[in-house]
């Protein structure tokens, strides 16, 4: 099949790596060199647009930033709908805006292209993997013929509703997270307050209700002081931005989120956008002394 992809970072590398390990054509465009490098040594064929990469793929993937670089990769003066033909399909695997993504939706709906809103979770690790989860909006019969090249990026691959749906379950799943890493930072520093090797604490609690993934993986980082991004602080900011304005939207009180978004936010006025987001032990250890 010939696939189109843009966004070539941490995430979306590895996820148009394994695509084309897995036979498929491969289109790509990007904003410099060094990010889309790497897949053309892979066997990628580089396009000087977006709408280029469109004109020449059956489905694109986009997976980058934000919601204006979303909008901007889709619907700017070079993106793809002005390459995309009827029938194709733009999947949109970046983590925006519910509503910016049924308005994207429904403005490729009058030019007879279908979309659907896929984010993912499970890090760079998962990605690389190929066994994140991927959690998609949009109509059932364009996700079906959409998941086998899920299957290559993902394991767990769930259609949870219509477009915007896939955004909402993502805005979800950054909830748990973001609590779980708090609650993670903060167990490894009360087991140091009082004098208790938190590597015996990890221990303990990996195999009762207090195991995670999280713990797991994040706590040895936690422990290790390891910071190196998997998903980076800034990303994490971006993406609690989204949950609490969709809560305020929505009229959703959402008090513990808002407590781990002001520790994400003391990160980045402390210059730490770039660290992994397990570096919130960093802030709680700051708040400590």
């Amino acid at each position: 099949m010939k696939i189109g992809f843009i966004g070539t970072g941490i995430m979306g590398r590895p996820m148009a790596l394994n695509l084309i390990k897995a036979g498929h054509e491969l289109l790509t465009w990007g904003r410099r060199f060094d990010t889309v490098e790497p897949l053309l040594v892979a066997g990628a064929m580089g396009k000087g647009t977006p709408a280029e990469v469109a004109a020449s793929a059956e489905i694109c993937f986009t997976v980058v930033s934000g919601t204006s670089d979303v909008e901007q990769v889709i619907l700017g003066e070079r993106g793809l709908v002005h390459g995309v033909k009827p029938g194709s399909v733009i999947v949109d695997m970046s983590t925006i805006a519910p509503s910016a993504t049924r308005r994207i939706a429904a403005q490729l709906e009058v030019r007879g292209v279908d979309m659907l809103d896929a984010p993912v979770s499970g890090g760079q690790a998962g990605a690389t993997q190929g066994t994140l989860s991927i959690m998609a909006g949009g109509k059932t019969e364009v996700f079906e013929r959409v998941k086998p090249l899920f299957e290559i990026m993902g394991k767990n691959i769930v259609h949870v509703g219509d477009h915007g749906a896939g955004q909402v379950v993502k805005a979800c799943n950054q909830i748990v997270v973001s609590l779980t890493l708090q609650g993670v930072a903060e167990a490894i520093l009360l087991a140091r307050k009082n004098g208790v090797d938190p590597t015996k604490m990890r221990e303990a609690l990996l195999d009762g209700y207090a195991g995670s993934k999280i713990l797991e993986v994040h706590g040895l980082r936690m422990m290790n002081a390891d910071y190196k991004p998997g998903f980076k602080v800034k990303l994490h900011h971006k993406d609690l931005g989204i949950v609490l304005d969709n809560a305020s939207e929505n009229h959703v009180p959402l008090p513990g989120t808002a407590i781990v978004a002001q520790q994400i936010e003391a990160l980045m006025e402390a210059g730490d956008a770039e660290l992994d987001s397990a570096a919130i032990m960093l802030a709680l250890e700051r708040l400590a002394g």
